[in-house]
């Protein structure tokens, strides 16, 4: 299904009623367990409060201007901000930072075919605590050592290999989160894959990805939100994982937003994982959700923003 969203529709505002394609989209992972899983995430996800943040043009924030090999972390943000607190800006991506999680709580970054291609080895990398936060509130590699969890890049490495600095700058512990081993090195692999693959047709690709801490209805009929956290410092365990993607079609515009053809609008993707093991062949398509979906569960807006940039927006909730 794709749905084809016009400025004027949104001059009325966008209806945030959470498509029946949540379900589809997490249904069949884990049997019986996974379908009553499915039912929650689509009833609970409609009742998940919408959090008005500031919408804000890229301009109106510095940000660091990247080398001429790669992407550029002031271009990254030409469709604005998805929220305002604590922004980061590396070489390869911008990121909002959360404190109380001690991880991410989106990060954005931009591909292009230069850079996906360079000399750089994560070899040479290794992980580590970002330095500029606060002690009290930074992630340590002794909170992950013996967790269970692998430590799943935001912003992936792979992604950057037109410097070495910029892939080094993906280990730094603030664009890392818990993340389900099976999930980690399968199906969200597969995605980062697509990802690249979709430059080759792209001129520019735009991900924004980030964790979600989704409710779930108990036995006492009513809804918490519960997530293990890791080590002394107590890193949050996201129980999901979104990926949003805009495209720009490859001709002139520099935009996952697919961006296509001069004026003819943008093309965007939005995923949900659940973060467990998942049946790795399983079609990324399944993950396929409203990006309203995305916008009520985390609290962050992007449609308003990329709707300044372009009169017309197809979103891909379905194939």
């Amino acid at each position: 299904m794709q749905r084809v969203l016009r400025s004027r529709c949104f001059a009325a505002g966008v209806s945030l009623a959470v498509g029946t394609g949540v379900g589809a989209s997490l249904r069949g992972l884990q049997g019986d367990d996974a379908t009553h899983e499915d039912t929650d995430l689509q009833s609970l996800l409609a009742r998940v409060p919408v959090v008005p943040l500031p919408a804000v043009e890229a301009a109106e924030l510095t940000v660091y201007q990247g080398g001429s090999g790669g992407s550029r972390p002031g271009a990254v943000m030409k469709y604005g901000f998805p929220s305002l607190a604590n922004i980061k800006s590396r070489e390869s991506y911008i990121t909002s930072y959360d404190p109380r999680t001690r991880t991410a709580s989106w990060v954005i970054e931009q591909l292009t075919p230069a850079s996906l291609i360079g000399s750089s080895d994560r070899k040479y990398c290794d992980f580590r605590e970002d330095e500029s936060v606060h002690v009290y509130h930074r992630a340590t590699n002794n909170d992950y050592k013996g967790s269970g969890f692998d430590r799943g890049h935001l912003a992936a490495a792979a992604n950057h290999k037109w410097s070495q600095k910029a892939m080094d700058d993906t280990f730094i512990l603030s664009n890392v989160s818990p993340q389900n081993p099976h999930l980690n090195q399968k199906v969200w692999n597969n995605l980062e894959k697509l990802c690249r693959s979709l430059t080759k047709h792209y001129l520019n690709v735009y991900i924004c990805t980030g964790p979600l801490y989704l409710p779930r209805a108990e036995a006492d009929g009513k809804l918490y939100v519960r997530y293990q956290v890791l080590g002394r410092n107590h890193v949050a365990v996201p129980t999901h994982f979104f990926k949003l993607m805009e495209k720009v079609r490859k001709i002139i515009l520099q935009v996952v937003i697919l961006e296509r053809a001069a004026g003819k609008g943008v093309e965007l993707r939005s995923y949900v994982l659940p973060n467990h093991p998942v049946e790795e062949n399983l079609p990324l398509e399944n993950f396929l959700v409203p990006i309203e979906t995305i916008e009520r569960a985390s609290g962050l807006l992007f449609v308003p923003n990329i709707m300044k940039m372009t009169s017309s927006l197809q979103a891909i909730s379905a194939r």
